[in-house]
């Protein structure tokens, strides 16, 4: 990837607006957010794919928690691959590791080859193995696009040193996305620091209150660490401002 780009992260079809007319690159579309992110339903990516001409890459992870998967969600990883596909996405976002914390290339590649054509990012499985050099090369070997990853950091910023050492190695072979508490505040300096020039976010300012007036606090429907009354939104003016910086680094870099 030459030139600089910025994929919005995004589990809704208000969200992903928000990011296409921010000016994202591509999307990362999948549900769940709250929870990291889960595989979003067919009719939400229907819906963007009508809505958003620019790349959309779907999330494919059956469940909350690790990357240790069952024969069975494996199959549904599998059958959710090749729905997407037929849909139309241009992308699945995939990880799955060993017990030992490596990538498992066997299950990976039985992934990778149902996805056909499509382009294969290898989501933040990659911050929780233990060798990331290794990881590094596994996915150059498996014919990975890009690596999203914080540098195994809680956020890209706290991981710069591994993000620098990963875009080194890389050298072209695999395109490095740094994600995770990436904003407009930190853009800049992250490319500086680590060379890498693709950037994943999103851009939420905050809760949006929900419409809701009768409000049921002493009952939670899921997490009691979050509101039923708190949505979370790509916020558009959030996104447009990372996305004018990172769109602005080519002549940054000419300085």
């Amino acid at each position: 990837m030459n030139r600089p780009i910025i994929e919005g992260c995004v589990d809704s079809h208000a969200s992903a607006m928000a990011a296409f007319r921010g000016g994202a690159d591509r999307l990362e579309l999948c549900a769940n957010l709250p929870i990291g992110g889960t595989t979003p339903s067919p009719s939400l990516f229907c819906q963007v794919r009508r809505d958003c001409p620019i790349q959309i890459n779907v999330l494919i992870r059956p469940r909350f928690g690790d990357f240790l998967y069952s024969a069975s969600e494996l199959e549904e990883m599998e059958e959710e691959i090749a729905r997407f596909r037929d849909l139309g996405a241009d992308g699945v976002v995939i990880g799955v590791l060993t017990p030992e914390g490596a990538l498992d290339k066997e299950r990976m590649s039985r992934l990778i080859r149902r996805a056909g054509q499509l382009h294969i990012t290898l989501h933040r499985a990659f911050d929780m193995t233990q060798d990331p050099l290794s990881a590094l090369e596994t996915a150059v070997q498996l014919g990975c696009q890009t690596i999203l990853t914080s540098g195994q950091a809680q956020s890209a910023p706290e991981g710069r040193e591994l993000l620098r050492t990963l875009h080194t190695r890389a050298s072209g072979r695999v395109d490095i996305m740094a994600g995770a508490g990436v904003n407009r505040e930190n853009i800049q300096a992250l490319f500086r620091d680590t060379g890498v020039r693709s950037f994943h976010t999103s851009a939420r300012r905050g809760p949006v209150d929900s419409g809701m007036i009768y409000r049921k606090d002493t009952v939670s429907m899921g997490l009691p660490s979050l509101s039923e009354y708190q949505l979370w939104r790509t916020d558009e003016r959030e996104f447009r401002a990372c996305a004018e910086i990172v769109h602005s680094l080519d002549r940054e870099g000419q300085r």
